[in-house]
């Protein structure tokens, strides 16, 4: 069988392979004054794959029922999935198909948020700096940027 047509036929286990090759669990926290806590959390699921593979793409979206296929740069297309119902969809599937290399780590602290952010623990104080206490930990230990903040509301010693 032709490599083009082996795409056409993208099993589960092969999808979590290539997403722990080339997929992202990311959450940021961005300074939003409208929301109650003045902070919004942000996560999202991401592949990106140069446009000539966007059909691999549009397929793991049909897999995972939900997200879209956008342009991420020039001559890369990404699958982005976002919002807590989808991110569900996401959570569960790889929580089936595991993935094996060390993005599983980086996974296991995404579902851990998506789950606080299921019992709505985003939208107290507690909760988003656990939130972001967990982020921080996540793809290399970003900068953390809303515990660093001078607006976030400390515990004073």
């Amino acid at each position: 069988m032709a490599a083009d047509n082996q795409q056409e036929r993208l099993d589960n286990k092969w999808i979590s392979g290539f997403v722990d090759g080339e997929g992202c669990f990311h959450v940021s926290i961005n300074k939003q004054p409208k929301m109650s806590l003045g902070w919004q959390v942000l996560p999202e699921f991401r592949v990106v794959q140069h446009k000539r593979d966007e059909n691999v793409l549009q397929q793991m979206q049909k897999t995972f029922g939900c997200g879209q296929v956008v342009v991420n740069h020039e001559d890369r297309k990404e699958l982005r999935i976002r919002g807590l119902e989808n991110l569900n969809r996401v959570v569960k599937f790889f929580s089936k198909y595991e993935l094996r290399t060390m993005k599983r780590k980086d996974f296991e602290i995404f579902a851990k948020i998506i789950s606080l952010m299921n019992d709505e623990r985003h939208l107290t104080r507690g909760g988003l700096r656990e939130i972001a206490e967990l982020a921080s930990k996540m793809n290399r230990q970003v900068r953390k940027k809303y515990l660093e903040s001078s607006e976030t509301i400390r515990p004073t010693p």
